[in-house]
């Protein structure tokens, strides 16, 4: 298991996480949800002026608690992580992306904790999480994480 350093992410890092979870996306979806649909997904979750914006909330927004990073020893951003608590008791996770080379190390676990204490923080007893798709290559890692289906993609655990 490889150790991160997980903190807030800062303006500086916005270009990284739009890429890493481009990268991730791509990577994860096209052969699920085809070429189009995972361009689409890009667009709307990955654009540079959205997530610098979302950094660069002054002291957040209404239920937005911000974007995590992960960095491995050498400095390096292997991970990202963004969630709130739009609804009071419920925490959602809206981006958890790995980058491929550092992957099944714990980063993805130490992202989700990180997240799921600032949830805590802000009241939330549990944390969701919406897949893009019911072949979601990340429902093993979801799975093992406790969380437990409510719906085909909606999967939930107790914080």
């Amino acid at each position: 298991m490889q150790l991160a350093d997980v903190r807030a992410a800062e303006a500086a890092d916005a270009t990284t996480i739009s890429r890493l979870l481009a990268e991730s996306i791509r990577g994860s979806y096209t052969e699920i949800l085809g070429e189009i649909p995972t361009r689409r997904l890009i667009s709307a979750q990955c654009a540079l002026p959205r997530i610098r914006a979302e950094i660069e909330i002054p002291g957040g927004a209404p239920g937005w608690l911000g974007w995590l990073v992960a960095t491995g020893p050498d400095g390096t951003l292997v991970g990202a992580a963004a969630g709130g608590v739009p609804v009071p008791g419920e925490g959602e996770l809206y981006a958890l992306a790995v980058t491929p080379g550092a992957r099944r190390r714990g980063i993805g676990t130490a992202l989700l904790t990180a997240a799921g204490e600032r949830m805590r923080a802000f009241g939330a007893t549990e944390q969701r999480v919406t897949l893009p798709a019911e072949q979601d290559p990340s429902l093993p890692f979801y799975a093992h994480q406790g969380f437990v289906p409510i719906g085909v993609t909606r999967l939930h655990r107790a914080l």
